[in-house]
């Protein structure tokens, strides 16, 4: 190694030459190479030859949880500023990455310079930019709105000894003269008549858009939707008889049939009524025993018949309500039917004429439900939204019964067991069950796992009810002497949660159908709860189904898109 070292440590700077006179010989020094491997992955984001920021320091931050370099400490504040240029961490809503800035004063804040004004009649300027001139608005003579009443000098309290005149004893509640506390302050009606004459003025000028139109019509058919108040009838068909004199209320032969149908699902759609009610249709029914006739109430105040055996066409419109319909019951005879509606009318009508026979109203009650008893067309029940249900005798026009135990809104009634009992439900979450006539409850069903049920369909061999129960789930009870629920089958999959789906059994009660929120039609097995079917019906919810009660697979059902759609 030593002789390595001495090649070329030994050669002088003068031309390579050596002190004896001779040529050196020179050598290449070797060269050693040293890598350096760094395997941490870069992870920095700023370029290079900038200072990488470990921490960072908030604006007003006055703790530091950790030591930090020099750099850190002394960088200079960066970032969003407020409106005033500054970098206010206290101001409210102000975040690392920006600030809100509320554009409106807050609640309280707004609330707090109300009274202020109304007291005082002085309150903050809410444009006041640091002028002192401008802290507030108004001044200590004028006040706005409701006056309060300082500065008024109270009345007498009144002679203890008087009870009633001029000089009576009132107390503490005698007020002050000149009192005009509660009493508002505002336009009087010329200036109200006058600002209204100008607008409409304004409006009649202006050009008419396509929202104008819109809201004209609409307006139009909200004053004749109010109009709708009194009763009227309008035939749709060519004529009221046929050639043998005979009305849409005859039977026809081949749906006379006394036995009971085979049923199937539908596959196919056979005829579809749109636009059958404006806003909706609430409710379908069919008329009894032949059932070739379809009723339906919707959001419009109207209630309409349809054939639904030959012609399938729109028959009668049956109008006298000023708001909403919500349920439809036909009579056991089926030639009249009753309509509840918002308007706080319960009216009988003639399912051949169109006539109204008579009207019914609780003391402005609104009828969520209405129904015939069985056993008598004389006598109705009606839940109503006062969390009572009624008994009316249509001869005497009056209330002869109340079942007053609800504790919220009735939403349905059904008779069973040979018609001598029936049973409630509510919004309060209970189904109560009563012997017809007297008004004590025999049975409560009740649970804290119970939800409303806003809808019950009996089954065909009377021995079970179904209830649309708002967990998305359609529950069974026995109707027998012991009203308990089968906690064994229940039928799920659609999804009805707050909306009063009406569900509905085929003839020979091997079929459950329901509407649900998404416009489906869902049919299943009675026996197995299994799910048969499911179509796509409406496009909005689907809010009730019925079957035919002789046709073996025809079903129609109902939406709030305003379509009524018959299927087979």
């Amino acid at each position: 190694m030593d002789v390595l070292n001495q090649y070329g440590s030994g050669a002088s700077d003068d031309d390579g030459e050596t002190s004896d006179g001779g040529v050196a010989q020179t050598f290449a020094k070797p060269v050693v190479r040293q890598y350096n491997i760094n395997t941490a992955p870069d992870i920095s984001g700023h370029a290079p030859g900038i200072h990488e920021l470990t921490a960072y320091v908030g604006p007003g931050q006055r703790e530091i949880l950790y030591n930090m370099p020099y750099e850190v400490l002394a960088q200079p504040l960066a970032g969003p500023t407020d409106s005033e240029g500054g970098f206010a961490s206290h101001t409210r809503g102000t975040r690392a990455g920006g600030q809100a800035e509320a554009h409106v004063v807050d609640e309280i804040s707004f609330r707090h310079q109300e009274r202020m004004f109304r007291q005082h009649g002085m309150a903050n300027d809410p444009s006041n930019t640091g002028e002192v001139s401008r802290m507030v608005v108004g001044s200590n003579s004028s006040t706005i709105g409701t006056r309060n009443n300082r500065g008024l000098k109270r009345k007498p309290k009144g002679n203890s000894s008087i009870v009633d005149g001029d000089d009576a004893y009132q107390g503490p509640w005698a007020g002050y003269e000149g009192d005009t506390k509660g009493v508002p302050a505002g336009p009087s009606a010329e200036q109200l008549a006058e600002y209204e004459q100008r607008m409409a003025q304004s409006k009649d000028t202006a050009p008419d858009t396509g929202a104008d139109k819109a809201a004209k019509s609409k307006r139009s058919n909200a004053i004749a939707y109010v109009e709708g108040q009194a009763e009227r009838t309008t035939f749709h068909g060519q004529s009221e008889r046929d050639y043998q004199g005979r009305t849409y209320m005859h039977v026809p032969t081949e749906l006379r049939q006394a036995e009971m149908p085979t049923c199937f699902a539908p596959k196919r759609m056979v005829k579809e009524w749109r636009n059958a009610h404006a806003g909706g249709v609430s409710a379908i029914r069919f008329i009894p025993d032949s059932g070739h006739l379809l009723l339906s109430s919707g959001m419009d105040g109207q209630v309409k018949i349809f054939d639904t055996h030959s012609s399938l066409a729109l028959l009668r419109t049956y109008t006298g309500h000023s708001k909403a319909v919500r349920d439809i019951n036909f009579a056991p005879d089926g030639t009249s039917f009753l309509s509840s509606s918002y308007d706080t009318y319960t009216k009988l009508w003639d399912v051949e004429t169109g006539q109204c026979r008579q009207k019914f109203s609780a003391k402005g009650r609104v009828p969520y439900v209405a129904k015939f008893y069985p056993e008598d067309p004389n006598i109705f029940l009606v839940g109503q939204g006062d969390k009572k249900i009624v008994q009316w005798d249509i001869r005497a026009n009056e209330i002869v019964q109340e079942y007053d135990q609800h504790l919220g809104a009735i939403n349905s009634l059904t008779f069973f067991d040979s018609n001598r009992r029936f049973i409630s439900t509510s919004d309060d979450k209970t189904m109560r069950v009563w012997e017809f006539g007297i008004p004590v409850v025999i049975k409560l069903v009740a649970d804290p796992s119970m939800h409303s049920v806003p809808a019950v369909a009996l089954h065909p061999s009377q021995k079970w009810f179904v209830g649309q129960s708002m967990d998305n789930r359609i529950v069974v009870y026995s109707a027998g002497e012991r009203i308990k629920p089968h906690k064994r089958k229940e039928f799920s999959g659609h999804l009805t949660a707050g909306f009063a789906c009406q569900p509905a059994f085929s003839p020979d009660g091997k079929f459950l159908t329901s509407g649900d929120s998404e416009g489906q039609v869902w049919c299943w097995d009675w026996q197995t709860t299994r799910v048969m079917t499911k179509w796509k019906a409406h496009d909005k919810v689907t809010i009730a189904t019925a079957w035919h009660p002789r046709e073996s697979s025809r079903v129609a059902t109902c939406s709030w898109d305003g379509t009524i759609k018959y299927w087979d």
